[in-house]
């Protein structure tokens, strides 16, 4: 007896043995092999012609019958209830995953579709989603009762898809296989050891010490989430795939609440075509689908029929009314002359059901009709009587006997409480209220002295990796509850238990939201109006601040965690000025537990810059780092990660863009610095724009190609040096009375002068014309903008287009005055000035030349020093980039004054415009900045070191990440 969810591909052949269970869940059956295959224990080769190995019926675990004794790994038909603290998976878009195995079947992913968690590598085939284990990484888990010297952290063991030459930290041998799921290894630190040696581990290497990162890993302990039923994915912005990832015929239902339903989560039958035609029918719909596809999977399926033995019959199984609604089935294959009870733990085992059998039955679903009364079969013997239709395989239903059922055991866990044991059962019947419940629960975990009141009881769900939760009101019947979710699910009603809380949230009261997209430079009043236009009195926010005006974002606080999430669920979906407003839920670092030599590094990436190389960045860093330091810049920006980490005295930040990116971060730590305990954190760069100037300078690199391994960049991080970078602001006054809007990221005074701070270099003229160009052609069609190459190719066209034009800025040098420092400078015949703070322009180009023995002093970025150069044409400036020649030497100083009597191009840091005549002066800013500088040294891995900071297997695509051993 097997389930079509696969037990062998075909290379295996049943012993009739009995059964052997173990304490672990599995369901193990003598098998004999047609082909060699690995124990997924101990990797070794089965060997032998018959009775070679054991192979468990439910997981396809596969063993030596000598490895049976030392198994650690739970069967996944048990693991969702060995989970002390489940956290939902964060599901990215299906896709094909190739050399990785499922973590629910044990099979090769291969060119079937399938998802793996973007914070884990946990990875399944689609139709196993709904045996998926809730066991993501915990990444927040500050708990108020405890100081920082009381804390430790757990591995955060995933099992398989190990890096190649992965070995045991026990004993030292291989603990990974290219040929089976085996192994363990932690998310975090990267240590990897055999199932059956983690129990021997040594106890000082049972903590997590996050390995070589731990001097910018942000402690799980040091973070707190509010207690809601809120995924992580709201707060860690992941763009994951709808929920119905199993959508193969959305044909939309009812359910008794009136929700829609669709396949959709619970999807894992082998027979779509049929289960998509009986509900087409059902509901009077012409099958509207390709009939050239239909007969195709029709055809599949009657081959599937044709290849089983005569003696054998496949029998669609529904798990509850709601499967069954759904059409939601797995299929079984059985002798015809099963027994009724063989018949029955079929069906539990195909949906892992772990319960005594007497509590369950089997009705036949084709015999349910024309009002007939819903029988359980009685037959002893039933496969061969049960109803069949045309076309269509015989189709059961398992059931809970719950009108028989009126006592029965909930398990109880202890969620954030002081107690001794961190869960209990407690017998309930259909008389016992939650209430109750709550008072039985208090006096076993040794805490009566608390009054009842101050504690709830919340029923938690674990269903297909995800997780949900709902608190029972103290009239409420905890086992009707449970009782009706059997009746609903069988499977479901197992993944169900309990959760005793204090009703106060212990994080404390301050939930915040951060809420974005509004129209910016309003004052507090009116963004509270608007705000109070979507929320009533009862889910009104008790404070709002800060306010960045000029971003038109703000956060809001909350005094309840409950209100909290009601204000959220209403404020998401709502729009202003036909305008979605965008709302996170933002995490709270604690700083008295980050330890003293950790400084956490705030992540910021830049998803659109460099292709699709800001998308496999992040991924990568939510696996290597808590997720919780990770954001992204096309989810509100650097504002929400820069106000949770605004009580952390000492912190790094890692910027993964381009030079406009930088500057955006830079700007946006100038506006939060004075509610910030550190106001200059030292910024590291990943380049993935085109030009990377800065990037250049700091020894970052031209740009990031992708076969860097993300490790390496993390500790770069680590080992980068501070050193100063001076800021200039550019201030820009037109005669005209006529000012245009302010442009970008400018500010606005009284008297309409535009004020920016420039970082890299500021140019007018020629230089600020093709950039100019180059926008335009950019923000006409982003889409084609998506490489390095392709920028670079288009900016060639257009400096080639301004070379056989017409010259705008054609002796610029009459139509300009320049003032340093005090005296005027008479300027030479140019189409353009550069004004330089870093000696990277024009992606790489050093527009300033080598050093020459003259009366200019040798540049760099922390001199408060200015280079002012000029540019004598097309030709001159495709020069300078090729590095055929240097620009002309103008001027050194710090205070520059410019006097414009036409309208000109300019640019500040890549962000052009057409400027009217007038006034520009440029200063020293006030403003400071401390940038990382990539050190020159190179690396030596130790394999100590090295076995600490083992890879994440794939970072890049399908390609392996490099093997740091």
């Amino acid at each position: 007896m097997a389930s079509d969810s696969g037990r062998g591909d075909g290379v295996v052949r049943t012993i009739k043995t009995t059964t052997i269970h173990d304490n672990h869940g599995h369901s193990f059956t003598k098998k004999t092999f047609t082909r060699p295959i690995n124990c997924h224990h101990c990797t070794e080769y089965l060997w032998g012609f018959i009775n070679t190995g054991f192979l468990c019926e439910v997981c396809n675990f596969l063993v030596h019958e000598k490895c049976l004794k030392t198994i650690a790994n739970p069967c996944v038909g048990v693991a969702a209830t060995l989970v002390k603290n489940p956290v939902a998976h964060c599901w990215t878009e299906e896709k094909s995953i190739k050399g990785k195995f499922c973590n629910v079947c044990r099979k090769k992913m291969q060119e079937v579709p399938g998802s793996r968690c973007e914070v884990c590598d946990y990875f399944i085939h689609e139709h196993c989603q709904e045996f998926a284990v809730p066991n993501c990484v915990e990444g927040a888990t500050y708990d108020p009762w405890k100081a920082l010297p009381d804390v430790t952290t757990s591995h955060n063991y995933r099992e398989g898809n190990l890096p190649p030459n992965s070995k045991c930290a026990k004993c030292r041998k291989a603990c990974w296989s290219p040929d089976c799921l085996t192994g363990m290894r932690c998310c975090w630190c990267g240590l990897t050891v055999h199932s059956s040696c983690m129990a021997t581990v040594p106890e000082e290497m049972q903590v997590c010490r996050f390995g070589c990162l731990e001097p910018i890993f942000l402690p799980p302990t040091a973070v707190s989430i509010p207690r809601t039923q809120i995924s992580q994915v709201n707060f860690i912005g992941v763009k994951t795939k709808e929920s119905n990832i199993h959508n193969l015929y959305s044909l939309p239902h009812r359910s008794d609440d009136g929700k829609n339903l669709a396949i959709s989560d619970d999807w894992s039958s082998t027979g779509a075509a049929e289960a998509s035609r009986e509900m087409e029918e059902q509901m009077g719909i012409k099958n509207r689908r390709d009939e050239k596809d239909f007969n195709k999977l029709k055809d599949k399926e009657k081959q599937k029929e044709k290849e089983r033995e005569s003696d054998e019959e496949a029998i669609k199984v529904y798990d509850g009314y709601n499967s069954l609604r759904k059409r939601l089935f797995r299929t079984i294959t059985v002798s015809k002359n099963a027994s009724k009870d063989e018949l029955l733990r079929a069906s539990m085992t195909a949906f892992v059901v772990t319960q005594e059998s007497q509590n369950f039955y089997l009705l036949d679903v084709y015999a349910v009709c024309d009002g007939d009364r819903e029988e359980e079969i009685q037959d002893p013997y039933p496969v061969q009587r049960l109803v069949r239709k045309e076309g269509r395989r015989p189709a059961i239903l398992l059931g809970l006997r719950d009108n028989e059922n009126d006592y029965g055991v909930i398990k109880v866990w202890a969620r954030k409480l002081r107690v001794a044991t961190p869960s209990l059962t407690i017998p309930v019947s259909s008389s016992i209220t939650t209430e109750q419940v709550i008072g039985e629960a208090l006096a076993r975990f040794r805490l009566e002295v608390e009054p009842v009141e101050k504690f709830q009881l919340v029923k938690v769900t674990l269903e297909s990796g995800r997780v949900t939760e709902s608190v029972l009101n103290n009239g409420d019947i905890p086992w009707e509850v449970l009782k009706r979710r059997g009746f609903e699910s069988v499977r479901l009603m197992e993944l169900t238990r309990f959760y005793l809380q204090l009703k106060e949230d212990p994080h404390g009261p301050n939930v915040a939201l951060f809420v974005g997209n509004l129209p910016p430079n309003l004052n507090e009043k009116q963004y509270e109006t608007i705000l109070l236009d979507y929320l009533d009195d009862e889910n009104k926010f008790s404070s709002i601040g800060p306010i960045y005006y000029e971003y038109g974002s703000m956060v809001i606080t909350f005094d309840s965690s409950n209100v909290a999430v009601i204000a959220y669920e209403i404020l998401k979906n709502r729009l202003f000025d036909d305008k979605k407003l965008l709302v996170i839920m933002l995490p709270t670092v604690e700083p008295s537990m980050v330890p003293l030599r950790v400084l956490p590094l705030l992540i910021f990436v830049n998803v659109k810059s460099g292709g699709c190389q800001g998308l496999e960045l992040i991924s990568s860093f939510r696996k290597l780092l808590n997720p919780y330091q990770v954001f992204d810049l096309s989810n509100g920006g650097p504002l929400p990660g820069l106000h949770v980490f605004r009580k952390i005295e000492k912190y790094k930040i890692l910027v993964c863009g381009g030079d406009g990116t930088v500057g955006w971060v830079l700007q946006c730590l100038d506006n939060v610095g004075q509610d910030s305990q550190c106001s200059n954190p030292p910024c590291a760069i990943v380049p993935l724009g085109t030009g990377n100037d800065l990037a250049r300078v700091l020894r970052w690199g031209p740009g990031y190609g992708g076969d860097e391994d993300p490790l390496s960049l993390l500790r770069d991080v680590i080992d980068a040096e501070e050193i100063r970078l001076d800021r200039w602001t550019v201030v820009f006054r037109p005669i005209s009375e006529d000012t245009p809007d302010a442009i970008g990221s400018a500010q606005m005074n009284e008297d309409n002068a535009q004020i920016f701070v420039m970082n890299n270099y500021f140019g007018l003229g020629l230089d600020a014309d093709l950039c100019l160009d180059f926008h335009n052609a950019r923000e006409e069609k982003p889409e084609k903008f998506n490489s390095r190459l392709h920028n670079k190719g288009v900016y060639v066209k257009v400096s080639l287009r301004k070379m056989l034009g017409r010259r705008m800025c054609k002796d610029l040098h009459k139509e300009i005055k320049l003032e340093v420092d005090g005296k005027h400078i008479e300027l030479p015949p140019i189409e353009g000035i550069i004004i330089l703070n870093i000696m990277s322009w024009g992606s790489g180009a050093n527009a300033w030349g080598p050093e020459k023995d003259e009366k200019f002093t040798k540049p760099n970025h922390w001199d408060g020093m200015l280079e002012v150069v000029g540019v004598q044409g097309v030709v001159h400036l495709g020069q300078i980039q090729s590095g055929l020649r240097a620009a002309i030497r103008i001027v050194q100083g710090s205070h520059i004054k410019i006097h414009m009597n036409c309208d000109v191009p300019v640019q500040v840091d890549g962000e052009p415009w057409i400027q009217p005549a007038g006034d520009i002066v440029v200063l020293k800013s006030a403003l400071k900045a401390t940038m990382l500088k990539k050190s020159k040294m190179k690396r030596r891995n130790t394999e100590r070191e090295s076995a600490s900071c083992v890879s994440h297997g794939s970072f890049n695509g399908s390609k392996d990440s490099k093997d740091l051993y």
